[in-house]
């Protein structure tokens, strides 16, 4: 087995101080961007870990978003606060601005902050990036990755397929056969997962799929409105939707009013997430729950468990998801005619 280098093993290589390699350990800022450069480089070919106990980590857990606007951020909130409380912890929370990749002047705040550990929510982290963390003895999980957290990066998901295959399959169930879906972000592995099981669920069922009836969103309500009005301006319309979550699921319903279509009766939709707005809206929303607050804590505890030196017996987890049937969703007007929007008539109240 290879001897760990030591700090001034690394220095003499650098070519520089043990305390300027120190420095760098510990994120301080006072050290020329070359220099720390290739300090890290050699940390990393060495695979240096700083060993547990030398440095004392700062009783915080730091939370990373790449939005903290929604409140889909505020449920893993909520998750992450129930378990620090416990353990005599405090949350810092970061945005990465709506980027799914972390800079540099993050990852150098996290070194000279020394939190208890990292959570990042969908964001990930670059090899390098992770090679610093574990150096300094940073333990990080992922929850809901963006794309494929690697096999040594632990993390903590949902079953996003079954989530889709589920709701398609309601759809189905009720009597639909053109069934329209808003997916998320391509580049989200949560989203493409959803789009593959309503697209295993149609198939099953005998039903084509049909690109005419798949568009692509953000995840946000804007995204969802815009994606309503092209789905319902279709000469053969959907009588059904999935939206890839509640927000763009929102974006439904107000496309339906402007189309002068009601809910349950002329369009059947479903959401993701059950967010506590998809029971107040009108009618209720059916949706997939997404168990973010038990993602959430779940992360937070493996997060402290590795702190303390512990291992997880498994590195990726992945919740269940459930189908919450509400008010949103009922089998198709037999009378309606596909492709012909009929608008109630005057007075009728909408809901």
């Amino acid at each position: 087995m290879t001897r760990a280098a030591t700090l001034a093993e690394i220095a003499r290589e650098a070519g520089v101080s043990t305390p300027t390699v120190s420095k760098v350990l510990n994120g301080r800022a006072d050290v020329a961007p070359a220099t720390r450069q290739r300090v890290e480089e050699l940390l990393a070919q060495h695979g240096y870990q700083r060993r547990r106990g030398n440095a004392t980590a700062s009783p915080l857990l730091e939370l990373v978003f790449h939005e903290l606007e929604s409140a889909w951020a505020m449920e893993v909130i909520r998750g992450v606060e129930n378990v620090v409380r416990e353990e005599g912890l405090s949350v810092v929370l970061s945005e990465s601005s709506g980027r799914l990749s972390l800079g540099q002047s993050w990852v150098d705040g996290v070194l000279a902050r020394r939190p208890t550990g990292v959570i990042l929510v969908l964001s990930g982290l670059d090899k390098a990036q992770q090679d610093q963390l574990t150096s300094r003895d940073i333990p990080f999980v992922v929850m809901d990755p963006a794309g494929d957290p690697g096999q040594d990066v632990p993390a903590v998901g949902t079953t996003n397929w079954d989530g889709g295959l589920a709701a398609t399959r309601h759809l189905l169930d009720l009597g639909h056969r053109r069934i329209g879906v808003v997916a998320g972000p391509p580049q989200m592995m949560c989203s493409r997962a959803r789009i593959d099981g309503y697209r295993a669920a149609l198939e099953t069922a005998g039903i084509a799929f049909d690109p005419a009836l798949v568009r692509e969103g953000d995840f946000h309500h804007e995204a969802g409105h815009r994606a309503g009005l092209e789905l319902l301006g279709l000469a053969d319309r959907p009588t059904a939707v999935f939206a890839g979550n509640d927000l763009q699921a929102l974006g439904l319903y107000e496309a339906a009013r402007e189309s002068g279509l009601r809910i349950p009766q002329d369009l059947s939709v479903v959401g993701f997430d059950d967010l506590p707005i998809a029971r107040w809206v009108g009618p209720p929303l059916t949706t997939v729950r997404q168990p973010l607050t038990e993602m959430a804590e779940m992360a937070a505890r493996m997060v402290i468990d590795l702190a303390r030196g512990g291992r997880p017996a498994t590195l990726r987890v992945d919740l269940a998801t459930t189908l919450v049937e509400r008010s949103s969703t009922a089998p198709p007007a037999s009378a309606a005619t596909p492709g012909h929007l009929t608008p109630p008539p005057p007075g009728t109240p909408r809901r």
